[in-house]
């Protein structure tokens, strides 16, 4: 790939993160110009894969889509000149960011793997089940950012764990009204049958006493799974903190959702997530103590 190419490759990355997950993309300007670059083929990635349900009406299609990335990842896509990555910009730079930082690509195919679920509309069993899900996706994404910067010890794994956890959370109560409108959810089977939520009245877009006492639950732990990779943070190596800047706003509409309804939570601006993220980049426990 030439250089233009790679600076297009490049581009095309930044220009879909900042579209599809502008959190992450105002967490990008506050590091390294190369993690900055790493980080964002990351989160172009995470995009790419975590969006499939959105461009697909039957189930193969996603599946297929799932494993061109897998190939890619394992096959002949080892290599940074791979023909599986040709005409493919987020791929190319994501082999780039891989054989660049030595990142695991056993977790980019967890992560990948997770992904399946969303490509079918079968509920999700339990707590467990879900807190799993957030693992291999969220919490895996926080890991490779930590990677991105020098750090990958067993400690930023377990804050990885704790932060991916809360941002996974919220994003299943942020997302109830999509995935409501399609007939698909990600609430705990588990919950929902001890606070007696019938899932068509969710596709109804019906708000219950029962349906708000278990997104209540999930907000209560995404709280308590943000308070631990908070505190954890402040002990963690200062190269590293800036892995975890999207807390910052994760914590932010956390704040907000108590008061919200089910099928219309809080949104952040793009204007407001950059002025947290700017105040978060400047303050503890996201500098040095």
């Amino acid at each position: 790939m030439s250089a233009a190419q790679n600076n297009s490759a490049e581009t095309i990355c930044a220009d879909l993160v900042r579209a599809q997950d502008f959190k992450s993309y105002a967490a990008s300007l506050f590091v390294p110009a190369e993690a900055r670059r790493s980080g964002l083929a990351l989160a172009a990635f995470n995009a790419e894969v975590s969006q499939v349900r959105d461009h697909i009406s039957q189930p193969l299609p996603g599946e297929i889509r799932l494993q061109w990335w897998r190939d890619t990842l394992t096959g002949e896509g080892q290599g940074a000149d791979s023909s599986l990555a040709e005409g493919n910009p987020v791929a190319a730079e994501l082999l780039r960011a891989i054989k660049l930082h030595n990142l695991p690509v056993e977790t980019m195919v967890r992560l990948i793997d997770a992904h399946v679920f969303d490509v079918y509309d079968d509920p999700m069993p339990d707590m467990a089940a879900l807190e799993a899900h957030c693992r291999d996706t969220a919490a895996a994404l926080f890991s490779l950012r930590a990677r991105v910067l020098g750090e990958g010890s067993p400690n930023i794994m377990r804050l990885s764990e704790h932060a991916g956890i809360a941002e996974g959370l919220l994003d299943v109560i942020l997302a109830l009204p999509r995935h409501a409108a399609r007939r698909q959810l990600y609430l705990p089977a588990d919950l929902m049958n001890l606070r007696g939520v019938v899932a068509e009245e969710v596709f109804l877009r019906q708000t219950t006493p029962a349906l708000k006492e278990t997104l209540a639950h999930l907000r209560r732990e995404a709280q308590s799974q943000l308070d631990q990779a908070l505190a954890m943070l402040g002990d963690a190596p200062v190269a590293a903190r800036r892995a975890f800047l999207p807390l910052a706003v994760i914590g932010k509409i956390l704040s907000r959702l108590e008061m919200s309804d089910p099928f219309a939570p809080p949104t952040m601006s793009r204007l407001s997530m950059l002025w947290t993220t700017w105040r978060a980049a400047n303050a503890k426990p996201f500098v040095s103590n």
